[in-house]
């Protein structure tokens, strides 16, 4: 087979940043849907509201539990180390799910796979509030992980579908609507576990998914437009098309490289070798695969969507070790205690907001992945300003260069990517994005080990600093001499 041959979910056929809408597949099958009855605004909250929903229900449930580890212990009698499984079985899972749930919804429709992953999160809650040990918790946090992982990649599809259903080009305020929420979500999780922990137990914090699917659930029936019927296939035929070799040896290569990530200080280098390995093998596999998981061919021709991958592992693996970085720092050499360190980090989430809904007002993608590098660059060298001794309005100052960099990253990114995709390709390139960013998450982790060793000291923190200064200027590079990400993404 040619790679003109080739049809799979991800990579348009040449190294181009912005294209023409390609026409939907999964076309809607409702009158909505009929150029004569197309709603005034058919991209208004009765159709994104439940959408965004969906998408928030991942980083929310990903910050939720961290407040709620020691209760759990102390109820199954279990250690720390056996309770923080239940946080890396959730970026594990939600790392292989997220690309694998877009292959679904380009196989069955996005609309269905949205619906399917949120009943699979009402099961988890219910599972969760029913645990009566921490096993079936983690089976509960590994059903949040993959009925989550859902939400985000078909919400993409069904964002794209509508747009181009409706002729609109980049919908510019609904993806950034999406970057802001999960923004928003992420910093509320951590209070509001806290909040449900204390005053219900952690049981709450499996119990509040109940509600929040049904909710998605019923919008999603309401406002969400059918999707077509799905064409008819043999049982050998769908097995070809699901691509289960493919996804087997995806998950495989993730799983080995995440976990060889997050202990990067005591590396344990033959799960690299086996990352290394099954990813060849799925290379392989790929190429010569009918229904590929992932089009290796079409991917390997789209330099720019794998240069906006790169930025986006960057750009994670840059704000979570200088957020969780300088925290752990703050409490450990300047003796700050937590309540402190949460209002010093307010405006950083506060600041990313406001420019991430500048940013994707105006639909600008090239100067904010530039300048998000440069924001990181000069945050990096405010860090290597502060000591113990520094006073709060240096490390707020700090703080909010870093708020630049994740409000200019987060929209810019996902604005790339819907421009250097198709309709067909949109949800598997939006769900490894996702998988991207997981992959910086978890390597800041590694990164931070590396820096601090023992312990928080101001010489790891400028250590730290000077690892930041490199990443930051690799996101400048990454863009400035891209000529394929635009200036602008049109928009309606």
């Amino acid at each position: 087979m040619t790679a003109s041959d080739a049809v799979g979910p991800l990579g348009p056929p040449a190294d181009t940043g912005r294209r023409e809408p390609a026409p939907p597949r999964n076309a809607s099958c409702t009158p909505a849907s009929e150029p004569g009855n197309r709603p005034s605004n058919p991209l208004g909250w009765r159709f994104t509201a439940p959408l965004l929903l969906g998408s928030t229900l991942n980083p929310i449930n990903s910050s939720m539990i961290a407040t709620a580890l020691v209760g759990i212990g102390a109820d199954f009698r279990s250690s720390p180390g056996a309770t923080a499984g239940l946080i890396s079985v959730l970026y594990l899972c939600s790392a292989v799910a997220q690309p694998t749930m877009g292959k679904l919804a380009v196989l069955f429709g996005p609309r269905r796979i949205f619906l399917s992953g949120v009943s699979i999160l009402l099961l988890a809650g219910v599972v969760g509030v029913l645990a009566p040990n921490l096993g079936v918790l983690l089976v509960s946090r590994a059903l949040i992980g993959v009925g989550t992982s859902a939400c985000y990649p078909t919400a993409m599809a069904l964002v794209r579908r509508r747009a181009d259903e409706s002729g609109i080009g980049v919908p510019g305020r609904v993806l950034g609507n999406f970057s802001i929420a999960a923004q928003v979500t992420a910093v509320v999780g951590l209070p509001l576990g806290g909040v449900l922990a204390g005053s219900f137990g952690w049981r709450a914090l499996f119990a509040v998914n109940i509600p929040l699917a049904l909710l998605a659930f019923a919008f999603t029936l309401l406002g969400v437009a059918k999707d077509a019927p799905v064409q008819k296939r043999g049982r050998g035929s769908l097995l070809t098309m699901l691509d289960l070799p493919g996804i087997a040896l995806f998950a495989g290569a993730i799983i080995s490289l995440l976990v060889f990530l997050s202990a990067l200080a005591t590396p344990a280098w033959w799960l690299a070798a086996l990352a290394v390995v099954l990813a060849g093998a799925l290379l392989l596999r790929e190429r010569h695969a009918r229904s590929p998981l992932i089009d290796v061919r079409m991917l390997g021709r789209n330099g720019a969507l794998q240069r906006t991958y790169l930025r986006s592992i960057l750009a994670a693996l840059a704000t979570y070790a200088s957020m969780y970085g300088a925290s752990q720092w703050m409490e450990q050499s300047m003796g700050l205690n937590a309540a402190t360190v949460g209002l010093i980090l307010i405006p950083l989430s506060l600041l990313s907001i406001v420019v991430a809904r500048v940013v994707s007002g105006r639909a600008w993608v090239r100067w904010p992945l530039i300048l998000a590098g440069i924001a990181l660059t000069l945050s990096a060298g405010v860090m290597l300003l502060v000591n113990h001794n520094s006073g709060v309005a240096l490390l707020v100052g700090m703080t909010l260069l870093l708020g630049l960099t994740n409000g200019f990253s987060s929209f810019a990114n996902q604005a790339a990517l819907y421009l250097q995709t198709t309709a067909a390709e949109i949800a598997v390139a939006s769900g490894l994005l996702r998988t991207s960013m997981y992959l910086g998450a978890i390597g800041s982790s590694s990164l931070i080990g590396i820096a601090f060793g023992a312990s928080a000291s101001d010489v790891g923190l400028h250590a730290l600093a000077w690892m930041l200064v490199a990443i930051g200027a690799a996101m400048v590079v990454l863009t400035a001499f891209d000529r394929n990400v635009p200036a602008v993404a049109a928009q309606h």
